[in-house]
């Protein structure tokens, strides 16, 4: 359920706030998910009682803040909508399998 809303939220947001340029949009939230590369250094790669938030080095709090700074400048909005998008249903991940909402 957790990765279909990766998928299923962008496409929500798009076909709400972006429908002239929707394909490009979707593009890019989709493209925010290579955020998980950084689950690559972690041991095992994948876990799934982990929570991402705090753990992993791009899920971490001061690059949390630099996505949400990201939405307010028009040339990377998009981007940062999509990082944040992540970082929330990350973070509501954490809370549904673990009971807290970051490590």
């Amino acid at each position: 359920m957790h990765i279909f809303l990766h998928f299923l939220i962008p496409a929500i947001v798009v076909g709400l706030f972006f429908r002239r340029d929707w394909q490009w949009a979707y593009f890019l939230l989709m493209a925010t998910m290579l955020v998980d590369v950084d689950h690559l250094l972690a041991d095992p790669v994948y876990d799934p009682n982990r929570c991402s938030i705090g753990f992993h080095p791009l899920h971490g709090f001061f690059l949390i803040a630099v996505y949400l700074s990201l939405t307010f400048f028009k040339k990377v909005r998009l981007v940062g909508i999509g990082l944040v998008i992540h970082m929330v249903l990350d973070s509501i991940d954490c809370q549904m399998t673990n009971g807290v909402w970051y490590v």
